[in-house]
């Protein structure tokens, strides 16, 4: 291993350390860039840090001094990540994987293009109208699902129908209707094979539900063995019809485009099916000025060639821009990418013409809406794969840059001295003047430096609502302390706020001889507010600049609003205890103390409860009851709210540095 050590040895761990904690497939290049090793991980960071720490064996050492380069594409699930893992190793055979020469694959199922259909398991596809379900990769799973058919719907199982006199066994302990001696008619038969092959494509949902009921109705019985066998059957349906993203069997040639942008960059990522099977994912970056719609129609023109012809259908993505910027304002996004996508339909005859011109044929532009309910939903997990890469790609370019053209653009955009390396950020946070608090977060070079967070119990606004006195005393408190230890200043202060709140910073900087830049950063508009200004500077939404200013102030509101909550929390549950009657504030102060919290008050033992805190044992029951029904009202009142979130609002902003 040590003379794979170096330069590129640390390029490559560096580059294990960054790759995403998500499921998919690594694939390993020497230094001519020939594939040698292809893997699958459930977290390929998890699994490429592996190959650097520890001692090797000698097939691994070898393997890592040959290697130059890593590449990663990330998928949906661990599922899809084996099947692309398989399609890819036989189509690259590499060095160092295993011999799959002879053409293993994943089982499906097979429904046979018969009057009366047969339903079993095969690793072989034949073109003869027959349906095909899967791939699968757990094989009992496959039996137990055939075997729950099985006793649903009774389909034959005799390879060749012939016509008999009797029906067989399978017929009298009903798993087969007997076609054969005309116990059940085709139309009849045509039903059961039908609701066997909408098992299989994934309709559950009526039937899962029923064997759900069932299930209960048996265990209420206290028919244990029968509810398991039930349950089981409900795992192995979840199991079984989750659709891959990565496998399927539309022989259509396809392309998935998706992109990601962030100021001047776009990472494009394209996903190729063919055959069935996605055969290869490739990474493009641009760095343009140019709109959206322009920079795609300049890509994919750019990118077929007579060595890459197009395929019969390109599905286009429709979330490209802000990609790695603001999760806030990711509705926002989405419609600005879909409107390029119409944009991009709207020239369609131009590009048409150029396809057609080149190669005698233009390709069919679509997105998954436009093709209908049968096939959108693997359409929209393809493009989302695709996306995802493309975002992955973006945050490692934005690394490798670093934050220092958005800090030169926020120095610029508010004249600042110098460039903001570091940026301290506040945030007050109360409810109707209880348990005020304000927080103080702090960025060095665009990123989060969490040891250098504080939170400021507020004392001179107890009982009132007054949010510019809140921060005077967040800001006097914090800085006047700096003064006195001789600490570091901020290059920027930024507060949650308007001008008022600026003003209010500004004033107490001022009374402590400080001359620090400050700035205020509105939510409503998202508008960036200097001191004695009339007007706000207003940067782009699409600004580097103000992603950062944006990550500064969410964090700052997170930090503030989850100690405030915390507060909130431990006063109703001293509340909650003073109202048992037999419990005083001593005792409710000696009960937090011991426990903290309504968990870990529920999950204790009465008893313990008794002991600890010197109750009753009678007493503690009831303590404890009152724990695990304001657990129970505090769960079905998030499940209200996150209801009402999931109907009417968008995600939290997020910057993709922090």
């Amino acid at each position: 291993m040590d003379g794979g050590r170096g330069e590129n040895y640390q390029k490559l761990k560096d580059s294990a350390r960054d790759a995403p904690e998500l499921p998919g497939c690594y694939i390993m290049r020497d230094g001519e860039g020939r594939i040698i090793y292809i893997g699958k991980a459930k977290s390929l960071r998890g699994r490429l840090a592996a190959y650097f720490g520890g001692r090797k064996d000698v097939k691994t050492a070898t393997l890592m001094k040959r290697t130059a380069a890593i590449e990663t594409i990330i998928v949906a699930n661990e599922y899809d990540a084996l099947l692309l893992e398989n399609t890819l190793i036989k189509q690259h055979t590499p060095r160092y994987n295993i011999n799959l020469k002879d053409g293993k694959s994943y089982p499906v199922i097979r429904l046979t293009a018969e009057a009366f259909p047969r339903l079993f398991r095969t690793r072989h596809i034949v073109e003869d109208g027959s349906r095909y379900f899967g791939p699968f990769a757990n094989v009992q799973a496959v039996d137990g699902m055939l075997h729950l058919i099985e006793k649903l719907f009774p389909l034959r199982k005799c390879r060749t129908l012939r016509k008999r006199d009797n029906p067989c066994m399978y017929f009298h302990i009903g798993r087969c209707g007997a076609p054969c001696c005309g116990k059940i008619d085709k139309a009849a038969y045509s039903i059961h094979a039908e609701r066997a092959a909408k098992l299989l494509s994934g309709e559950t949902e009526a039937l899962l539900t029923d064997l759900r009921v069932k299930m209960h109705e048996e265990a209420a019985a206290l028919n244990f063995e029968k509810a398991a066998e039930l349950r089981n059957a409900i795992d192995d349906i979840e199991n079984l019809t989750a659709a891959s993203s990565v496998v399927d069997f539309d022989e259509t040639g396809r392309d998935y485009i998706a992109w990601a942008s962030e100021g001047l960059l776009t990472s494009f990522s394209v996903f190729s099916m063919r055959g069935g099977k996605l055969t290869g994912r490739e990474l493009y970056r641009a760095c343009s000025a140019a709109a959206e719609d322009d920079s795609l129609e300049t890509f994919i023109s750019s990118y077929y060639s007579e060595d890459r012809p197009p395929p019969a259908k390109i599905f286009l993505g429709t979330g490209g821009l802000e990609a790695a910027g603001s999760a806030g304002s990711q509705t926002q996004a989405d419609g600005q990418a879909g409107q390029a996508a119409q944009n991009f339909a709207g020239r369609f005859s131009n590009i048409a013409r150029y396809f057609n011109e080149r190669f005698d044929r233009a390709p069919e532009f679509s997105t998954p809406e436009a093709d209908g309910e049968g096939g959108r939903g693997r359409h929209e997990a393809a493009l989302a794969m695709a996306r995802q890469n493309a975002v992955e790609d973006l945050r490692k370019r934005l690394k490798e840059r670093g934050a220092e053209p958005a800090l030169d653009e926020i120095q610029a955009a508010l004249s600042l001295r110098r460039r903001p390396f570091l940026i301290e950020g506040f945030d007050i946070a109360q409810l109707d003047g209880k348990h005020p608090v304000a927080s103080l977060i702090s960025f060095k070079n665009g990123i989060p430096d969490k040891k250098n967070y504080r939170h400021f119990k507020l004392r001179s606004v107890i009982g009132i609502v007054d949010d510019f006195a809140s921060m005077r005393e967040a800001v006097r408190r914090r800085y006047s302390r700096r003064i006195r230890e001789g600490g570091d200043l901020p290059d920027l202060i930024l507060v949650d706020g308007g001008i008022g709140q600026v003003n209010a910073a500004r004033g107490v900087l001022a009374e402590l001889g400080l001359d620090c830049e400050v700035a205020g950063l509105a939510k409503r508009d998202e508008e960036v507010w200097l001191p004695g200004a009339r007007e706000p500077v207003r940067l782009s939404r699409r600004s580097e600049g103000l992603k950062v200013l944006q990550a500064v102030r969410d964090e700052t509101h997170r930090f503030a609003t989850g100690l405030n909550q915390r507060l909130r929390s431990k006063d109703a549950a001293f509340s909650l205890l003073e109202s048992i009657d037999g419990i005083g504030a001593g005792r409710a102060a000696r009960i937090m103390k011991r426990y903290g919290s309504f968990q870990a008050i529920a999950a204790a033992a009465s008893a313990e409860i008794a002991a600890a805190c010197s109750l009753s044992p009678a007493l503690a029951g009831t303590v404890r009851a009152a724990a695990r029904l304001a657990l129970e009202d505090s769960e079905t009142e998030s499940r209200r709210l996150s209801c009402r979130a999931v109907e009417g609002l968008g995600k939290a902003p997020s910057f993709p540095g922090a």
